[in-house]
């Protein structure tokens, strides 16, 4: 199945979330922090959103780092991805 977004959404596949710290403990699930970089899977078309028109700046492939709680998080062929509204990405990462 693939995922075709609308309007000013946008499908992230979110990394892993880190399993040590940098000094080296392991951490429990409950204890690893929400992934905030994101690989764009792909981009709605844009056009007018609530009376306002709305370009789309990223595009698939990009990395960016998204809000930390933003999105709707969903499964599809075993594999997790999140839709956010472009808005809801902070900044593209080179």
């Amino acid at each position: 199945m693939k995922l075709k977004p609308l309007f000013d959404k946008v499908v992230l596949k979110m990394t892993e979330a880190e399993e040590t710290t940098k000094g080296g403990i392991l951490l429990t699930n409950a204890s690893k922090e929400k992934p905030q970089i994101a690989e764009v899977i792909a981009v709605g078309p844009g056009g007018v959103v609530d009376g306002k028109e709305v370009q789309m700046v990223v595009k698939a492939g990009d990395k960016v780092v998204a809000s930390k709680y933003a999105g709707t998080e969903i499964k599809c062929d075993d594999e997790e991805y999140t839709i956010v509204k472009q808005s809801d990405i902070l900044a593209i990462v080179d």
